[in-house]
C-alpha cells in the first residue's frame, strides 16, 4: 500500500492528540508544554506559522509530526509518532525525509528537534538523516530531553 502525507484538518486533530499521548505515557510522562500544544495544536502550531503532518496507510491514519517555527532560520521536528500496528512499515523515514523536504520548501537552513537517549529506534534515524547532537540550552523546553540534534537542510 502507499503512504499518502496529508496536511491537518481539524478534524484530525483529535488522532495528533491521542498518538502523542500513547508514546509519551509509554515512555515518560505528559508535560505541561506536552498539554498546551495537543490539546491546541491549530492555536499553538498551525496559527504560529507551523504545520502538522499524517501519514496515511492504507487508509488509516498510521503517524503524524509537526515544525514548530524555532527561529528565522530554523523549524523544529516536535510530535512524530507512528501508531504501534504500522511500526515496522518505514512510515517514520517517510515521515521524516518530507518533514526536511518541507522544512527546504519554507526556506530555512535547519531542522532541530528534542528527544530522549532511550528512544534508541527515532535517535538512529536521525543520525542515519544526518542530524548532529549539538548543546542543549539549560533547562531544556522538556524535562524528558536529553539530546537536541540539528540537521542543516
Amino acid at each position: 500500500m502507499a503512504l499518502q502525507i496529508i496536511p491537518y484538518r481539524p478534524e484530525l486533530a483529535a488522532e495528533f492528540r491521542d498518538m502523542n499521548l500513547t508514546w509519551l505515557k509509554q515512555y515518560f510522562y505528559v508535560e505541561p508544554k506536552d498539554r498546551e500544544l495537543l490539546n491546541n495544536a491549530e492555536e499553538e502550531i498551525i496559527d504560529k506559522g507551523g504545520a502538522i503532518f499524517f501519514a496515511k496507510y492504507d487508509n488509516c491514519i498510521a503517524g503524524c509530526f509537526s515544525l514548530i517555527p524555532y527561529n528565522n532560520e530554523s523549524l523544529e521536528l516536535g510530535k512524530m509518532a507512528v501508531k504501534k500496528e504500522f511500526q515496522g512499515k518505514k512510515i517514520g523515514h517517510d515521515l521524516l525525509a518530507f518533514a526536511i523536504q518541507h522544512t527546504r520548501e519554507q526556506g530555512k537552513e535547519s531542522l532541530v528537534l528534542y528527544s530522549n537517549t532511550i528512544l534508541t529506534p527515532a535517535i538512529h534515524l536521525y543520525k542515519k538523516f544526518g542530524f548532529k547532537t549539538i548543546e542543549m540550552e539549560n533547562p531544556p523546553p522538556y524535562a524528558r530531553s536529553n539530546i537536541k540534534m540539528l540537521l542543516k537542510v
